[in-house]
């Protein structure tokens, strides 16, 4: 049996990605949306929603949690608009990763995101656990989303992540075709092309460590704060990247780092980002599609 597991990546002599204009890092930052798709009663689900909240909770069963549904509310009563001004106001591009089931319930906001020219990746139907569920069940799930974002954004998903996949995702999204990536990795500061039942699949890695969500787990942010430990690893990217180019992912969540305490610190990473020189700041799509031209696929 062949080990499924790709251990060893580019090795010590990653790629060059000849970034446009010269750049030695590209900076991307991903704004997730999924308030109105999470675990809840209301939902059809059997308990209420546990992740992500800002103090340790358990999944009620069978009953509602106001307290982590009124969490929620927040990214996208208030935290997705605050996010959407930083952003603005600094010109700097962002991708979207949106549950579909949540932006249909918000289309003033999905309206914003497409008048910004915001890429609107797809973040799968809900934000739920699909590491246990059927594999035909997920495919339908997967199926429905497509058909749900090209609804309510009036363009067919051509980005994709679900976080928390199952080992059915990836092949079952190459099957579905029409994806020209996903991001459900963590396993690389470049992109890379992977083999998908024998046909050559993009894979642009994601983070989880210059990630809001490390406010409200186990880890959570004491000292540096998030956007020392941002700034950190940009200036170090950056030295890097004088032999070796990279990519920096930056993950956000509306209810999170949409809060004023942590917006406030955030910007102060968004202003070095855009006085910083020899960067490249732009959407996921972008990077896909550059690294498509510069890097095809194997068997292209």
């Amino acid at each position: 049996m062949v080990y499924p597991r790709d251990l060893v990546g580019y090795g010590p002599n990653p790629p060059d990605p000849q970034w446009p204009g010269g750049a030695r890092l590209a900076v991307q930052f991903v704004i997730n949306y999924e308030e109105g798709g999470e675990h809840s009663i209301l939902h059809g689900d059997t308990h209420s929603e546990a992740f992500l909240t800002e103090e340790p909770t358990v999944a009620f069963r069978n009953i509602r949690n106001i307290n982590v549904e009124s969490q929620y509310e927040y990214g996208s009563r208030v935290g997705w608009w605050r996010l959407h001004r930083m952003f603005t106001e600094r010109n700097l591009p962002v991708t979207v990763f949106g549950v579909a089931t949540a932006l249909q319930k918000n289309p003033e906001a999905v309206a914003v995101m497409k008048a910004s020219g915001i890429e609107i990746a797809c973040h799968g139907l809900r934000w739920i656990q699909y590491a246990e569920m059927p594999e035909e069940h997920e495919a339908a799930q997967i199926a429905e989303a497509i058909r749900i974002h090209t609804e309510v954004t009036g363009e067919r998903p051509t980005g994709w992540y679900t976080g928390r996949m199952s080992v059915n995702t990836r092949r079952l999204l190459a099957r579905a075709g029409g994806f020209i990536y996903d991001s459900d990795s963590f396993a690389d500061d470049l992109p890379y092309w992977i083999e998908v039942e024998g046909h050559d699949h993009l894979v642009v890695p994601y983070t989880l460590d210059n990630n809001d969500g490390r406010y409200v787990n186990t880890y959570g942010y004491q000292s540096p704060s998030f956007s020392a430990y941002l700034t950190r690893a940009f200036d170090f990217l950056c030295r890097e990247a004088a032999r070796t180019p990279r990519m920096m992912s930056i993950g956000l969540h509306t209810r999170l780092v949409g809060r004023p305490g942590r917006a406030a610190d955030f910007e102060q990473f968004l202003d070095h980002v855009a006085a910083a020189k020899d960067v490249w700041v732009t959407r996921r799509i972008d990077i896909a599609n550059h690294w498509r031209t510069v890097h095809p696929a194997p068997r292209s």
